[in-house]
């Protein structure tokens, strides 16, 4: 019998659920504020509005979208029984968007000067997924 133990002692990586609907809007090329608005709990859409609003030289924009997505990931880990620490795999593509919207709330925070906020939410990142790490910076 196979019971899938964690020989590392850590927690198991979480996965969060698939929701594509966000996703594909997006790929399609719709505007990040009507897929926010029409999927509010979507951490992608928060993350390229983040994305987007920086990018035009809007860091307190970026700051406020980012910290809407990192939330609303943060409470789909949670529902997915995530407890607070463990992998968050960037290969699993719904974590994407939690995972990048944590990177834009590092990035705007630095930005704006909340060094502490910055620190931490880069490390929470690369302990989260490092490979999420590696490929946003």
């Amino acid at each position: 019998m196979v019971t899938h133990e964690n020989l590392l002692g850590g927690p198991p990586p979480t996965h969060l659920p698939d929701d594509p609907g966000p996703r594909e809007a997006l790929a399609s090329g719709a505007d990040p504020a009507e897929v926010a608005a029409a999927h509010p709990s979507s951490s992608l859409a928060w993350a390229q509005l983040a994305d987007d609003a920086f990018e035009a030289g809007r860091p307190v924009e970026s700051y406020a979208y980012a910290r809407t997505g990192y939330h609303r990931g943060l409470d789909a880990l949670r529902r997915s029984g995530w407890k607070g620490h463990g992998p968050v795999p960037w290969e699993h593509e719904p974590n994407r968007g939690f995972l990048r919207a944590l990177h834009a709330l590092a990035r705007a925070a630095g930005a704006i000067g909340e060094s502490e906020e910055h620190e931490r939410c880069s490390t929470f990142l690369k302990d989260s997924s490092p490979t999420a790490a590696d490929t946003l910076s």
